[in-house]
């Protein structure tokens, strides 16, 4: 069978622990027989940023900026029990998605990946949630403090003028802790613009929560931004039939429950790293949860939205038979594929991804799942649990029964 030839390499981020093994499985067993794989490889395995002082990281976020489409595989952000598994580590390291994120300053887009078997834990759900994350700033690139006797914390602004703006933050009794957070005008601006695209490209109604009511001038610039900028998307909105609308978070949470779904939420930073995680677990699974990170000018990273997956590493060390999800990983690696293709120009490309994606999505419906899944699906379904070797074995040979002639 002749392999699809590509155009333009893929910037591969590899990861850590039972998603960096798996990475190569599917590499192996569902990329390589079908296409003439061209990435430009980065590690952003833990042991290998500490080696770099994590200057791969910005090294694989520039590659992305450079070739227009990258995927990631999971990755280890180190906290003091990880210290203590590494060793050799020298630092706490930040997380290689905040500093990828920053650098190529976009939005996220997650969308859970539905299938008939798998109904959603919120039983009125009926469509997919799609959650738009600002992927720059708040707490992500905040500066901390922690003091230990009575005073005063100030925040001070240095214009480039020389002019100074002070704000008293507050005066405390005694011990305290503090926190800076900032965003720039820029980037909430990229932030609505990609938002109000991808609603037109999808057809689908735009929510934005924040909470200005309380933070009346940090999340009343984020309203204001979107409102000006919805004007230049509001006749596309019109001729489409879809709606933009802002509400508070804790009611947009309100009215997410109760909805039938299909549509997109736009969350500020933190809120779209919590929202994400809800709106994909109560869909079924954090590995049934697709990940793109659009930047304002046109590039795109695809990942997986969930962890390392710790104890199934441990247990794969030990010899012992892993039920690993590798769907959110495999689907990275075909939203990666059928960009490489739009943009190039390559059909075969971008009709392989959909291809893969159908294996994938039949193996499940037939009832070949790992057993994350199997305990989630409606009575009476007849799911039988798989290791991730047996399921990814499963979707190849499917994948090569229903290839063109």
């Amino acid at each position: 069978m002749r392999k699809i030839q590509m155009k333009t390499p893929i910037v591969e981020m590899d990861g850590d622990e039972m998603t960096r093994i798996l990475w190569r499985v599917i590499k192996d067993k569902l990329l390589l027989p079908h296409i003439d794989l061209k990435t430009e490889y980065y590690d952003l395995g833990l042991l290998y940023r500490n080696e770099t002082g994590d200057a791969v990281t910005a090294r694989a976020a520039e590659a992305v900026k450079r070739l227009g489409v990258g995927v990631k595989c999971a990755t280890i952000t180190p906290n003091r029990q990880r210290m203590e598994e590494y060793p050799q580590l020298t630092q706490m390291w930040p997380s290689p998605n905040a500093t990828i994120r920053s650098i190529l300053d976009g939005t996220v887009f997650r969308t859970p990946i539905v299938i008939d078997c798998i109904r959603p834990a919120v039983r009125n759900w009926e469509r997919p949630i799609t959650i738009a994350r600002h992927a720059y700033g708040d707490i992500y690139k905040a500066a901390e403090m922690r003091t230990r006797e009575p005073g005063e914390c100030v925040m001070t602004f240095r214009g480039k003028s020389g002019r100074e703006e002070t704000l008293s933050v507050q005066s405390v009794p005694g011990p305290a802790i503090w926190q800076g957070v900032h965003n720039k005008e820029s980037s909430i601006r990229g932030f609505a613009r990609a938002c109000f695209s991808y609603a037109v490209s999808m057809k689908q109604d735009l929510w934005f929560s924040s909470k200005d009511t309380i933070s009346k001038v940090y999340d009343g610039c984020f309203k204001e931004i979107f409102e000006d900028e919805f004007r230049s998307f509001k006749s596309e909105f019109e001729r489409l039939g879809i709606t933009y609308f802002y509400t508070l978070i804790d009611d947009a949470v309100a009215r997410v429950i109760r909805s039938k779904g299909g549509y997109i939420w736009a969350c500020k930073n933190y809120d779209g790293d919590v929202m994400s995680d809800m709106v994909s677990v109560a869909f079924g699974s954090l590995a049934m949860m697709t990940s793109v990170l659009v930047s304002p000018d046109g590039e795109y990273e695809f990942e997986a939205a969930h962890g390392t997956v710790t104890q199934h590493y441990y247990k794969h060390l030990k010899g012992e038979r892993t039920s690993t999800n590798p769907m959110a990983t495999i689907f990275a690696w075909t939203g990666a594929l059928r960009k490489r293709g739009e943009l190039d120009g390559v059909p075969e490309l971008t009709e392989y991804a959909d291809r893969l994606e159908k294996a994938c999505l039949d193996t499940l419906t037939s009832g070949i799942m790992t057993r994350d899944l199997v305990l989630l699906t409606e009575p009476g379904f007849n799911a039988t649990a798989v290791s991730s070797d047996e399921f990814i074995e499963t979707v190849a040979s499917r994948l090569c029964r229903n290839a063109p002639l």
